[in-house]
């Protein structure tokens, strides 16, 4: 039988990357990813917006609330899903565990912008005994689960030298990255800050920092979101050179050759290697993996917990600008 989800919050994630996309070339939210599930239920949403409810129940055909308390006792979900704003995340999970406690909560990034409120958040799932997971979903993509398994396997070899760009503030999309080098690269160990930055919207800091990893040692470097997005990650190795661009849309590798001109030197191959990436489908992994977690199965999905250690490293940075 197929689980029933819940998903509170319809903005972009929550319904509105996809909208207006035909699903055999991207699904990018929630709200399409668990309509397509064979193992779940789209059983309906929250949004405080009619407009959003309205767009929901026309897409989807399911009902749609305005409040969390009336939906959780008439659905009766056995998946959440949090995708309200990142401010009002500890607020709904807080009314989502005073209802019917559900199997699994997925949460959107960050858990928190309060580094308290986001290990009560880890703490009250705990004991509540359910499954807390945060949507860091690039961990759940065949593309990047390829490059942890040539790092592990040392076909990436360590150390690994790195620059990420990122943009609309560290803790907002940054945080997607600190995560993903996180799981390819091993525990934070600690940093190096180079330049404070700005707030982004008045909130989230920007900082420019090298941060250390088991297997290496990343640069995080700002952007400008006001004049385009930018997300790129480059890795550097004994081995090679990973190129993980457009946000992990586009992988390539390149592997160390013998140079075809001077005896002795090694270059970059220059036809690379391209990784597949299944970035214009990355919210349905997220619930391939999920759906493997129901089953008991193993997973990638990033655990509260994980996700609550990504922001205390991060906050330590945070905290020294």
């Amino acid at each position: 039988m197929a689980e029933k989800c819940l998903i509170i919050g319809l903005g972009q994630i929550g319904m509105g990357y996809d909208l207006n996309h035909d699903p055999a070339v991207a699904v990018y939210s929630h709200a399409r990813a668990i309509s397509l599930h064979p193992d779940l239920e789209l059983s309906g949403a929250v949004d405080l917006s009619r407009l959003q409810q309205s767009l929901f129940e026309k897409h989807y055909a399911r009902p749609a609330f305005d409040d969390i308390s009336v939906a959780m006792m008439q659905l009766q979900p056995t998946v959440v899903v949090i995708a309200s704003p990142s401010e009002s995340h500890a607020a709904v999970l807080k009314q989502v565990l005073s209802q019917k406690k559900p199997k699994i909560i997925l949460c959107e990034k960050p858990l928190a912008y309060d580094l308290t409120e986001a290990r009560e958040m880890v703490d009250a799932c705990n004991i509540a005994g359910i499954k807390l997971y945060v949507n860091y979903m690039r961990r759940t993509e065949p593309g990047a689960m390829e490059v942890k398994r040539r790092i592990e396997e040392n076909e990436i070899s360590a150390p690994i030298k790195g620059v990420v760009w990122y943009s609309k503030g560290f803790l907002n999309n940054g945080s997607h990255f600190f995560n993903l080098l996180e799981f390819w690269l091993g525990g934070f160990v600690g940093f190096k800050l180079i330049n404070a930055g700005r707030l982004w919207n008045g909130i989230d800091p920007e900082p420019e920092v090298e941060v250390a990893f088991d297997r290496g040692s990343i640069t995080f470097i700002s952007a400008w979101e006001e004049a385009f997005s930018h997300y790129t990650v480059e890795l550097l190795s004994h081995s090679g050179r990973l190129r993980y661009e457009q946000g992990g849309e586009s992988i390539e590798w390149q592997s160390v050759l013998s140079d075809p001109s001077f005896s002795g030197y090694k270059v970059l191959n220059i036809v690379p290697e391209m990784i597949a990436s299944g970035m214009n489908h990355y919210q349905w992994y997220v619930f391939e993996q999920l759906s493997a977690s129901l089953a008991g199965k193993t997973h990638t999905l990033c655990t509260g917990r994980q996700a609550l250690t990504t922001l205390e490293s991060m906050h330590k940075i945070i905290e020294e600008r």
